[in-house]
């Protein structure tokens, strides 16, 4: 069943994709006697089409496991019938973006990542390995579509040209297409993602945000706060209340259960697992781990150009969890290098995150950011700020992330998820995430690139990982 979830009821539960209008507070919404003065808005670029967002780590709106390194936005919105709906749009300045629709759960249905969005007359695409990364005309356009994905693309591999697409015809044709079928009451939605913007930009990338461009059946064309109105692009959520996190009751029934240890499903050695659906997500928990035809659906709100291996972990088992692992390539974006080079994978990220219902991260390290030594191989601590060892810090060649104090936010603060990232793996990266397609052979395949881990103490770690300066 599907829940009409207000503007005044999303915001109240702090729901990251919430169309919150930004007031001023001298005109406040209520007709309360107090109203506080301090409110200026919720932080970030909006649009009257992407009023949803941006979601990342604090201070943005934090729900549905952002990475920190990212920058999440929403629209919903409904085609009229017989117009046609075009997104115009700059590339940003980052190392990522892409445009992805979903359905009334927040699973989602087709991609169209940076890549292979063929660039306007005249601009160059910047995602295409080789090509100048800071080119000033870099327009695009893409067609908006309420109908099914008529796509079979392998997702989350990078096509080694995007100029040799499988199943040429179709794909070419397709190219700057996004199809957005409609749910619930005629409810169109897709998220818009910017991943590690330059150094210097803001969270668009240094560029504006798509805007939308409504052809009418008439023939009359509208843009702007025309084209949104028409679009009732303010329209509220159409969403099943899974859609952003295990419903508490169901959490707490998962995590509860009487023939398990309250460390549950912790365990020792810690257990990967693939991202597949949701039942698999819940098999985590109820031992049923169904075989899932399609990775990466199981999350809220994911991006079908990445796999992901996630492990939850649990203090009481050790207050502090290190992770040994060889970090693949990827593209040098940070510093604005001026060509897209290319490398194992585009993106790679290792996230710690709040439990199912909770669905906040608390931060990621990307790729950029995680100290490697001269093998490529890194060394990460995951715990509280209180138990952090003094060495776990990159000048010691050590990446730290923390364990939220309250855990997985929802009665447990021993639990801590922790996910790792592989986007839009080479073809001839066979260690990749991508790659494992039985369940209980990630190790065999992924090999050093899927981290060794262990429990220990952080007097303990400042002693086996001396701070040699």
């Amino acid at each position: 069943m599907l829940y009409k979830l207000s503007t005044i009821f999303m915001c109240s539960l702090l729901i990251s994709f919430a169309s919150c209008k930004q007031q001023s507070p001298h005109h406040p919404t209520s007709n309360s006697a107090e109203t506080d003065d301090s409110f200026t808005g919720l932080p970030g670029v909006r649009t009257c089409f992407w009023t949803r967002g941006p979601v990342s780590k604090d201070p943005y709106m934090n729900i549905a496991y952002p990475d920190a390194g990212v920058f999440y936005w929403a629209a919903m919105f409904t085609i009229p019938e017989g117009a046609q709906l075009q997104l115009e749009g700059e590339f940003p300045h980052s190392r990522y973006m892409s445009l992805i629709s979903y359905d009334g759960r927040g699973a989602p249905i087709e991609s169209i990542a940076d890549y292979l969005i063929q660039p306007d007359q005249g601009a160059i695409n910047p995602y295409v390995s080789g090509n100048n990364r800071n080119n000033e005309n870099r327009k695009y356009t893409l067609d908006i579509l309420n109908a099914p994905s008529p796509r079979s693309r392998q997702e989350g591999v990078r096509l080694a040209d995007p100029n040799q697409l499988e199943g040429k015809s179709l794909e070419k044709q397709l190219s700057n297409t996004l199809h957005a079928p409609e749910y619930a009451g005629g409810q169109q939605a897709i998220l818009y993602r910017i991943y590690v913007p330059d150094q210097g930009k803001n969270e668009t990338g240094g560029v504006s945000m798509p805007q939308p461009v409504l052809t009418l059946a008439s023939g009359d064309v509208l843009r702007g706060d025309e084209a949104c109105k028409a679009l009732n692009a303010s329209q509220p959520l159409l969403i099943t209340p899974n859609a952003v996190g295990v419903p508490m009751n169901k959490y707490r029934e998962l995590v509860n259960q009487a023939d398990k240890p309250d460390t549950w499903p912790a365990t020792v050695p810690p257990t990967w697992f693939l991202q597949y659906d949701r039942k698999f997500l819940l098999g985590i928990y109820n031992g049923d781990l169904p075989e899932s035809p399609r990775k990466s659906t199981g999350g809220f709100y994911p991006n079908l150009d990445n796999n992901y291996v996630r492990t939850i972990i649990n203090r009481k088992h050790g207050s502090v969890f290190v992770l040994k692992g060889k970090l693949p390539t990827t593209p040098k974006t940070w510093n604005g290098e001026e060509k897209m080079s290319a490398g194992d994978l585009v993106y790679w990220s290792i996230c710690s995150n709040q439990g199912f219902a909770n669905t906040r991260v608390n931060d990621c390290l990307f790729d950029e950011q995680v100290p490697i030594d001269k093998n490529g191989f890194y060394t990460i601590v995951v715990s509280r700020e209180e138990d952090r060892p003094r060495n776990a810090r990159v000048e010691c060649g050590i990446g730290w992330l923390p364990m939220a104090n309250d855990g997985d936010g929802a009665g447990d603060e021993d639990v801590t998820v922790v996910q790792i990232r592989n986007m839009l793996a080479s073809p001839t990266f066979d260690e990749a995430i991508q790659n494992v397609v039985e369940i209980g052979t990630e190790k065999d395949i992924m090999g050093p690139y899927l981290p060794n881990s262990f429990y220990t103490t952080k007097g303990a770690f400042e002693v086996f990982f001396p701070c040699i300066l």
